[in-house]
């Protein structure tokens, strides 16, 4: 994992790399402190900085927070009120916060392009773009499967074309690659704040871009210009010490960090790395580590810039933005103190909520799942794991690449392992698909022979597009629904039938080399670090530890031009392509506002057991066709949901006593006009930033879940759409409440009223008895999250302003 040093270099490559570390010597040395002006994105957060300094003083500030608050639309408002004049931000502020740009994938960019269209406006606020990767179904290969894409999807894919002309985003083609490797490659710059329309967005940190993801309506809040909220998270601090060595890789990093964090240990926080191991690191390396930082319910997650940074820069042909960032730093600001320069790291003494300590000298690969992706196991126990547990020992498929881990670091040591068993006459056991991240990677991988590498192996590329990693995948090895089997992915999350639709596959995450060897090894149990495996001719053969390249030693290949983004100034000329007929898309009807009081006449329309993801929610793989049709996707609401009271899967019971599925019993009420609540267990929502297990639940007719605990985005996607998140007070309550017992709310009117001040109640009557008992809930509802909630939705209170 060494960094590649000035000696692998030659030619141009070589002469770009010593100019390079002239120009951050020289910066070291303050060059461009007399330098008067900076590019406008560097010139606006160097101005909200010294404004933050000047509200904070002598305050020692992490990086995150450095650029969070410098992307405050009103500092002293968001900053000094109810956190004791500056000094308790953390987990108190609501910060106000003016982004930078919004970036959006081809399946949830349809419902947020249809909210905002819903507010009459000539063009986005700020920068966007539309990536269209998830609706690219992996099966036979890259040119079958793109083409038949597009076939497919053609009416939606024209719909975010022709949007994109209308308001003037950057699109970008099916085929193109998958949003978080392009914004890697293309937009993300040291200092900057975007919003992601997937939870996976916080990618971007790799590269010291303040990046979160969000739901649809959030990115429309940016992209009409409003300031968008979030509560100030605490920062968790992981201190790297060491070096990664042999087979360990920044894939193990995360996976063992999700091991010690749980799915719920990030909730509220932004993880933010730092210590003498990040310079180890490769900006891509870095960049996976924050992808998974999704896995653990973090807000986002983020490293220092480093010398890995600016030579990604430099490789992915963006030299300017490298000068920019050194005079950045090193631009004056109010003041001689050291706090006068934006660094790109924490400030010395700046303390973090919690600490964690990692050696990367120590650490060893590990294994993830299945079904939760912080079931955590060393590499050298997960033998003896799966022989415990009764896991599938032959493993079915191996899975590399994915927004995840498909860099050219990433892909050069698997070469280096497939190199070796190829010499050796050894082919994969199992089957083996590759999924480029992007065309960059794609073709600077052809270019440099790796791709041929693994196609000669009999590996199957397949399009630059998610694919089997949200369920886009259409196995071709007879592996039915319901047959228990085993598979190994590179990919970040792995809950129960994400990728293939079976409940019964385990998906097992890895770095890729440890997926690859094991691939070949067709099984779970094989420790490629310490076995052998046997060659055609009778011999032992080991793999080598992997080994590659950080970076390409020329710039990266920017692939084929019909893959380029297609950038263009709004045109209010160009019409949005949707058929009134349209099976895909639908106009939005707005929500009706919430009542002059409290809610009454409540029924549980199911209680929830164990856990409750927003893939149960509102399921992928084969409903992501509806994503841009509000009624024909809520047909899969809660569809994979267990009842809590009979242990069924996707069974809920009328007031009657008749059976139905939950989505089916949801719209008979919806059809009666019966208004219906869901009571839920520990972190529910957990996993996408899939707007649509909140739309769904408030089309059909839901006005209140009551859980133990939510995960972060799926909280705030509720509230946007107007439906009121409450938590248990005492989680004990859980336990009291039925399906078919009804709800009535207890102050939360007034609660509302008050812009989020005041206590709230449950007031619940038992099916049958007619037993009444008050349940105290807790509640995370700002000012303006009130307002959303009183409007009906946050949509209905932007399409009004905005029509003023």
């Amino acid at each position: 994992m060494r960094p590649i040093d000035l000696a692998s270099r030659s030619g141009v490559a070589l002469r770009r790399a010593f100019q390079t570390q002239q120009l951050r010597q020289a910066a070291g040395s303050r060059q461009y402190s007399n330098i008067t002006s900076l590019p406008p994105t560097y010139e606006k957060l160097h101005s909200k900085y010294t404004e933050v300094r000047r509200v904070l003083g002598a305050q020692r500030l992490t990086l995150a927070e450095k650029i969070l608050y410098s992307h405050l639309d009103n500092v002293e408002e968001s900053l000094l009120n109810n956190t004791n004049n500056g000094r308790d931000i953390r987990g108190k502020a609501n910060l106000k916060l003016k982004p930078d740009r919004v970036n959006m994938q081809d399946a949830s960019a349809q419902m947020a392009l249809l909210q905002f269209m819903s507010c009459n406006l000539p063009q986005t606020a700020i920068p966007a773009s539309i990536h269209c990767d998830h609706l690219i179904v992996g099966s036979k290969g890259a040119d079958d499967d793109l083409q038949a894409g597009i076939q497919t999807n053609h009416e939606v894919f024209d719909f975010l074309e022709s949007a994109a002309k209308k308001y003037g985003l950057d699109f970008w083609a099916p085929g193109a690659g998958i949003i978080h490797q392009t914004v890697l490659e293309n937009y993300a710059i040291p200092g900057l704040m975007m919003l992601g329309t997937d939870s996976h967005s916080p990618n971007a940190g790799g590269l010291s871009t303040i990046t979160i993801g969000v739901g649809g309506a959030d990115a429309v809040e940016a992209l009409v210009g409003a300031p968008w909220e979030l509560k100030a998270p605490k920062v968790l601090g992981v201190r790297l010490t060491g070096k990664l060595s042999n087979w360990a890789s920044p894939k193990d990093l995360i996976l063992h960090l999700a091991g010690l964090l749980t799915v719920r240990g990030g909730t509220g926080y932004i993880v933010e790395y730092s210590g003498p191991g990040v310079e180890t690191l490769s900006c891509t390396g870095m960049a996976t580590i924050c992808n998974m930082g999704a896995e653990i319910g973090a807000t986002t997650s983020i490293f220092p810039y480093t010398e890995a940074s600016a030579r990604y820069l430099e490789a992915t042909r963006r030299e300017q933005a490298v000068r920019n960032a050194a005079a950045f730093q090193n631009f004056p600001g109010a003041g001689a103190s050291e706090d006068a320069y934006f660094r790109f790291k924490a400030d010395e003494g700046a303390q973090y909520d919690e600490l964690i300590e990692i050696d990367l000298s120590k650490l060893e690969p590990h294994i993830n799942g299945p079904h939760t992706p912080d079931l955590s196991t060393p590499l050298s126990q997960f033998k003896s794991t799966v022989q415990e547990q009764k896991w599938p020992e032959k493993l079915s498929a191996g899975l590399i690449g994915s927004c995840t881990n498909s860099s050219y670091e990433d892909m050069t040591r698997v070469e280096s392992i497939v190199r070796a068993a190829e010499e050796a006459g050894l082919k994969p056991k199992a089957d083996f698909y590759v999924t480029p991240g992007s065309e960059q990677i794609r073709a600077t991988l052809e270019r440099d022979g790796t791709l041929q590498t693994f196609e000669k192996a009999g590996g199957i590329v397949l399009s630059n597009a998610c694919g089997p990693c949200i369920g886009q995948w259409k196995r071709q090895d007879g592996v039915e629904k319901g047959t228990v089997n085993a598979i190994l992915t590179s990919y970040n999350r792995n809950f129960r039938g994400r990728n293939d639709g079976n409940l019964d596959t385990m998906n097992f995450l890895a770095s890729p080399e440890i997926v690859t060897a094991m691939a070949y090894a067709g099984s779970t149990t094989f420790n490629p670090v310490t076995d052998s495996l046997t060659t055609p001719d009778g011999k032992e053969f080991k793999f080598p530890a992997p080994h590659g390249l950080e970076g390409p030693k020329t710039p990266f290949d920017i692939g084929k031009d019909v893959f380029k983004v297609a950038s263009q100034p709004p045109n209010p000329n160009e019409k949005v392509a949707i058929s009134p007929t349209s099976e895909r898309l639908a106009l939005l009807e707005p929500f009706e506002p919430f009542p002059n009081s409290d809610l009454s006449g409540l029924k549980v329309l199911v209680k929830v057991s164990g856990k409750c993801t927003t893939d149960t929610i509102s399921a992928a793989g084969p409903w992501l066709k509806y994503k841009g049709h509000l009624p024909n996707i809520s047909a899969n609401t809660l569809n994979t949901a267990v009842n809590a009271e009979t242990g069924e899967v996707n069974v809920a019971y009328d007031l009657d006593g008749s059976k139905h599925t939950i989505p089916e019993l949801a719209n008979l009420w919806k059809e009666r006009n019966q208004p219906w609540l869901v009571v839920a267990e520990h972190n529910y929502g957990e996993g996408s930033a899939r707007e649509h297990a909140a739309l769904q639940p408030r089309y059909l007719g839901a006005r209140i879940i009551a859980c133990k605990s939510f995960a972060r985005i799926h909280e705030t996607n509720l509230k946007k759409q107007g439906v009121v998140p409450l938590t248990l007070a005492n989680e004990q309550d859980y336990d009291k409440i039925a399906a078919g017992d009804e709800v009535a709310t207890v102050g939360l009117y007034d609660m509302l009223q008050n812009g989020g001040q005041g206590e709230v109640q449950l007031k619940v009557t038992k099916k049958g008895t007619g037993e009444e008992f008050l349940v105290p809930v807790k509640h995370q509802v700002s000012k303006d999250q009130a307002g959303f909630i009183l409007a009906g939705s946050a949509l209905n209170l932007l399409s009004k302003s905005a029509s003023v």
